[in-house]
């Protein structure tokens, strides 16, 4: 059944100019599309008019008419794409199970704040369903797109910018409300934050060419992705995130340089990455990371 208060938030999100898109119900996974890249038929409605597989984030909308078909079928979570939405939302967490003496999310940045002599400005916050926070910011207008981070600046804080989403005021999770606890606008980022969130320039380097014959491109190839895959499915406990945006740097060089599709490279990895250990958004979010860097690097695999 539909949920008006579902609908209502929807609305109100997309008004402030937030992309949202629906989430499973009562869960955080998007809703839509309800398949993988790599086993997309082109039946999906929106997978056929675009000419490929369409995934959450392209589906994510201000418009009302489409938010009101949607929300009015189910009672869909909401989820918000960060990128479209010019949003970079620090996730502030807590421990599990209360553990005493871990440091929380707001810990960690009170710390980088006192460390860079600043405060932390009042902004849009929600309280998530596990009792830790959403603090959303404006996307710094200049300099390099921001992406997402996972305990890159410490313990227990995680940033949602391009190519990553957070689960919207007004959704409930197993469960648990996700509500507003501060209803203002959104602050500008803090210039010391956008600094450390600044992507490392890549050195500059002119494109790989693997000169191949033509039965071979293929296994190479095959041969390729199989190394990367293993190299995140044997990594040891603390290396498997880094393994993994290691291997979707070389995939992306792949991706960049048309040998292999960024839907193709990126399911193969996030699956690698679940199959080590890493929760499905954590992985999702390094290989798309990854993926961006190493699109800077085109490795072309000439025949």
């Amino acid at each position: 059944m539909p949920d008006a208060d579902l609908l209502a938030a929807a609305l109100a999100h997309a008004e402030r100019g937030w992309h949202v898109f629906p989430l499973r119900p009562n869960d955080k996974r998007p809703a839509f599309p309800d398949h993988p890249a790599d086993d997309c038929t082109g039946r999906d409605p929106r997978c056929r008019a675009a000419g490929r597989h369409l995934g959450w984030e392209p589906r994510a909308t201000t418009d009302p008419d489409r938010i009101r078909r949607a929300w009015s079928t189910r009672p869909y979570g909401i989820g918000l794409a960060c990128g479209p939405s010019r949003l970079v939302v620090i996730d502030l967490d807590v421990p599990k199970g209360n553990a005493t003496g871990e440091p929380t999310g707001l810990d960690t940045l009170a710390e980088l704040a006192a460390a860079h002599a600043a405060g932390i400005d009042a902004t849009y916050t929600v309280t998530t369903g596990r009792g830790g926070t959403h603090l959303y910011y404006r996307h710094p207008d200049d300099g390099p797109a921001l992406r997402n981070t996972a305990g890159t600046l410490g313990p227990m804080l995680d940033t949602r910018a391009h190519g990553g989403y957070v689960v919207a005021a007004g959704s409930t999770v197993a469960g648990r409300p996700y509500t507003v606890d501060l209803d203002t606008d959104p602050a500008p980022l803090p210039a010391w934050l956008a600094e450390l969130l600044a992507p490392a320039p890549l050195p500059p380097q002119r494109p790989v060419v693997v000169e191949l014959p033509t039965d071979r491109t293929r296994a190479y190839v095959r041969v390729a992705v199989t190394r990367e895959v293993e190299r995140v499915t044997s990594a040891a406990p603390g290396e498997r995130n880094r393994s993994l945006y290691i291997a979707a740097v070389a995939l992306g060089q792949l991706v960049a340089g048309g040998a292999l599709t960024a839907d193709d490279a990126q399911s193969m990895l996030e699956q690698a990455g679940v199959a080590a250990g890493l929760r499905t958004a954590e992985a999702y979010r390094t290989v798309r990371s990854g993926l961006t860097a190493g699109s800077h690097r085109p490795r072309k695999v000439a025949a």
